[in-house]
């Protein structure tokens, strides 16, 4: 595998004194601290040494490289991406404490990659099932703006060797495509050790087995009680009770069916309005830049979370006639000023329809 070079391997925060506060650096922070080595470390303040101005000098370029990637929205984005030193490893099978203070802080970890915000918490021995079901879904669908392009190696930029620069671009798409894959099975791994040991999980199971035998317990009673009363009473009156108890049940899984069938509808109709925006570059033309693929989803989810079933297979229904960017993006500004006119969201709180 090919090495790391000296500008890869180089840790930014630590150059800068922010090892403590890594991607929770603010830019002011990080402005003051790189004025602060600049004072500290300037070669012009070791003149009088060569030893210490060579030193001096070295070190001084590694500032200047920590400000050029941490003042870079982009560039330390990508850093951020890679940065195992902000990384908690999960506690080991001998490590002693509680689940929650032992467990919290690796996931907080790992949901500084999430593209939803916030991230819901690990919570606590008090925490109801709604919420231990909502957290662990959420990491078994975790949905990362995660990249690898950091770990690139550099592409020739000469014109006279095309074929080495395509070739080291496919080496590196290549490399990106399986970090990514590692990354989400080792996500995948750490969630199901998680699970595992989780003491609210095995409540939650003899919560349920209980209320299983509660049921059953209650539907035997039940059961006893109507076959008792059944024998006193006329055989039509037996009839007509097991004809509405079939029709209630009928009922029942026609109802149940309905809710299913709308529940699927409406994760179809989110699944077209995603892929709507994707095969259309995210509103943009030319390559989507991560803060556009953002700004863009941003926008779908908002007027998801806005309209009802109705408008939603509506506005699904205008979609699947709408062909190319300008025609799908004008059915999107559409339904957001709808909205706006309803009251129910700001054209500002959009980020590229109305930009």
């Amino acid at each position: 595998m090919r090495g790391l070079t000296a500008v890869q391997n180089q840790d930014h925060y630590a150059v800068l004194g922010l090892s403590k506060y890594r991607f929770r650096a603010t830019d002011e922070q990080i402005k003051k601290a790189h004025r602060r080595k600049v004072l500290k470390h300037h070669p012009d303040k070791k003149a009088a040494s060569s030893s210490g101005a060579q030193q001096d000098d070295s070190f001084f370029k590694c500032i200047q490289k920590a400000m050029e990637i941490l003042s870079d929205p982009v560039k330390r984005r990508q850093y951020d991406s890679v940065d195992d030193n902000a990384d908690v490893d999960p506690p080991s099978k001998k490590a002693k404490g509680s689940f929650y203070k032992l467990w919290a802080p690796v996931f907080v970890a790992e949901g500084r990659f999430s593209k939803k915000q916030p991230v819901p918490t690990l919570g606590n021995e008090k925490s109801s099932r709604e919420h231990v079901d909502e957290f662990y879904n959420f990491f078994y669908n975790f949905d990362s703006w995660r990249t690898f392009e950091y770990l690139d190696e550099d592409v020739p930029d000469d014109n006279e060797n095309r074929d080495q620069k395509r070739h080291v671009e496919r080496k590196n798409n290549a490399a990106r495509k399986k970090r990514k894959n590692e990354d989400i099975a080792r996500l995948r791994e750490l969630v199901d050790k998680a699970l595992g040991l989780d003491p609210r999980i095995k409540i939650f199971k003899e919560q349920e087995k209980e209320r299983r035998n509660a049921k059953k317990n209650a539907r035997e009673a039940e059961e006893k009680r109507l076959a008792e009363e059944a024998a006193k009473k006329a055989e039509e009156e037996a009839k007509r009770k097991a004809e509405e108890e079939a029709t209630a049940k009928a009922n029942r899984e026609a109802g149940k069916k309905a809710k299913e069938a709308a529940k699927n509808a409406i994760k179809k109709n989110r699944r077209v309005l995603k892929a709507s925006v994707k095969d259309n570059n995210y509103f943009v033309v030319g390559d989507a830049t991560a803060a556009a693929i953002d700004s863009a989803l941003n926008d779908v989810e908002l007027i998801q979370s806005k309209v009802d079933p109705d408008e939603l297979a509506e506005l699904v229904a205008k979609l699947t006639v709408s062909e190319g960017l300008d025609a799908v993006k004008a059915v999107y500004v559409a339904q957001a000023e709808t909205l706006a006119a309803k009251g129910v969201v700001k054209k500002e709180d959009f980020r590229i329809l109305f930009a």
